[in-house]
C-alpha cells in the first residue's frame, strides 16, 4: 500500500458556526489504490463555502474544511493510478466519489453527481466513515476519477473557481443545447453571471445581461453580452419580454419575480436556476402553459461536464475575473464574499506554509 507524504494535513477549518475560519488539522483517510494526494496551490472561494461555514443548511458538520475550487499538484499516487504523474498540475470540483457502478441507475447515465453513494468535497462523510475535507488546506486525498487535467493554456489561478463556477454555468448550456443565434439571458452579474455571459458568448449566442446596477452596464458588455437590461427601468424590460430562448438565473433573486422572467420568455422557452432563491416561487400556471415555457435547475456537473467544461474553457480561453489573497487572508477574503464586495471570484494562494 503507498503511503501518502501527508501524515497530518494543515488547512483553514470553522469551528462553530459563524463567519470565521481558523487553523485546524486532521488526520486524512489512508490512500487508497485509486486515490491521488495533492499538493493544493490555489483554492477558490465559493458562495457554498460561506453557506457551509454559517450553518445555513442545518446539517453541516463542524470543525469543516471548506472549499471546492481546487488546483495543485501530484504529489502521491495509488498503485493503481496511470492516468496522473506526480507533479502534474490538476483541478478537484465539488464532488470527490461516487459509486461509479455500471449498474447504479445515476453513475451509468453520467449523473454521477446525483448517485445516491456520492461524496462530496467537504460537509460530507465517506462510506467508511471519515469526514471529507476540502481545499482550505495544504492537501487533499482525491479518488483519482474526481481529479482533472488543467489544459496547459490555462493560468492555474485563474481555473480554481472554473472547477465549481465555470462547470455550473456551462454544464446546463451544454444540455439545454444552447446554440449559435440563440438569445440567451443572465440574471445576475457576479460570480456565476459573468462566467454564463462568456460561455454564451463562446457559443455563439446573443446575450442579454440583466442587473438592478447600472454600474454593471459597460463591464458586462465588456465581458460579452450584446445588450444590458436594468431591470429597474422598466422600458428595457418591456423592450425584451417574448425575445428569449433561454434564461440562467445566478443570483438568489426573490421567488417572486419568476412570474415577471416568464414573459421575458419566447415560445418553449427556458428557464434554468443556478442559484437557489429562498422561498417558493410564484409563478403563472396558465402562463406557462400559454408560453410553453419550461423552468429546470441544476447544481454541480458530472465528470464528463467537468472534462467538457476544461477543453471548451482551454479552446476559447475562458477565464474568470478573480482577484487574490494569500491563505492567511481567508477571512479576509469571506467577509468581502459576504460583503458584496468581491469582485466576480476571490482566489486563495497557497504558499510553501499555506
Amino acid at each position: 500500500m503507498v503511503e501518502g507524504k501527508f501524515n497530518e494535513i494543515h488547512g483553514w477549518a470553522a469551528i462553530k458556526p459563524g463567519l470565521e475560519v481558523e487553523r485546524w488539522s486532521y488526520k486524512p483517510r489512508p490512500l487508497g489504490e485509486n486515490d491521488i494526494e495533492i499538493k493544493i496551490d490555489y483554492s477558490g472561494v465559493c458562495s457554498t463555502d460561506l453557506h457551509v461555514i454559517r450553518g445555513d443548511w442545518g446539517k453541516d458538520l463542524f470543525p469543516t474544511i471548506v472549499g471546492h475550487e481546487i488546483v495543485g499538484r501530484v504529489v502521491t499516487k495509488g498503485e493503481n493510478v496511470t492516468e496522473f504523474h506526480e507533479g502534474e498540475i490538476v483541478g478537484v470540483g465539488p464532488q470527490v466519489s461516487a459509486c461509479r457502478d455500471s449498474t447504479c441507475h445515476e453513475c451509468s447515465r453520467s449523473l454521477d453527481q446525483h448517485c445516491s453513494q456520492k461524496v462530496f468535497t467537504y460537509n460530507d462523510v465517506y462510506g467508511d466513515g471519515n469526514q471529507a475535507q476540502g481545499g482550505y488546506a495544504e492537501a487533499i486525498r482525491v479518488d483519482s476519477r474526481y481529479v482533472f487535467k488543467i489544459p496547459s493554456n490555462l493560468d492555474p489561478a485563474y481555473v480554481a473557481p472554473l472547477m465549481c463556477a465555470g462547470s455550473t454555468v456551462y454544464a446546463p448550456m451544454l444540455h439545454a443545447g444552447v446554440k449559435k443565434g440563440d438569445r440567451v439571458g443572465v440574471v445576475g452579474i457576479g460570480g456565476l453571471g459573468h462566467l454564463a455571459i462568456k460561455y454564451a458568448k463562446a457559443i455563439g449566442a446573443e446575450v442579454v445581461a440583466f442587473s438592478h446596477s447600472p454600474k454593471k452596464r459597460d463591464e458586462t458588455l465588456e465581458l460579452g453580452a450584446s445588450e444590458f437590461v436594468n431591470t429597474a427601468n422598466a422600458d428595457e424590460v418591456q423592450a425584451i419580454r417574448g425575445t428569449l430562448q433561454y434564461l440562467f438565473v445566478t443570483s438568489n433573486v426573490d421567488p417572486r419575480k419568476y412570474k415577471d422572467f416568464v414573459t421575458w420568455m419566447d415560445f418553449k422557452g427556458q428557464i434554468i436556476l443556478l442559484a437557489l432563491a429562498q422561498g417558493e416561487l410564484e409563478v403563472s400556471p396558465i402562463l406557462l402553459a400559454q408560453k410553453k415555457v419550461s423552468i429546470t435547475g441544476s447544481l454541480i456537473a458530472s465528470r464528463e461536464d467537468q472534462k467538457a467544461m476544461l477543453e471548451f474553457s482551454a479552446a476559447h480561453n475562458i477565464l474568470p475575473v478573480i482577484e487574490t489573497l494569500p491563505i492567511d487572508k481567508v477571512n479576509d477574503a469571506i467577509q468581502r464574499v459576504e460583503n458584496g464586495k468581491a469582485h466576480f471570484r476571490i482566489v486563495l494562494v497557497h504558499g510553501e506554509d499555506n
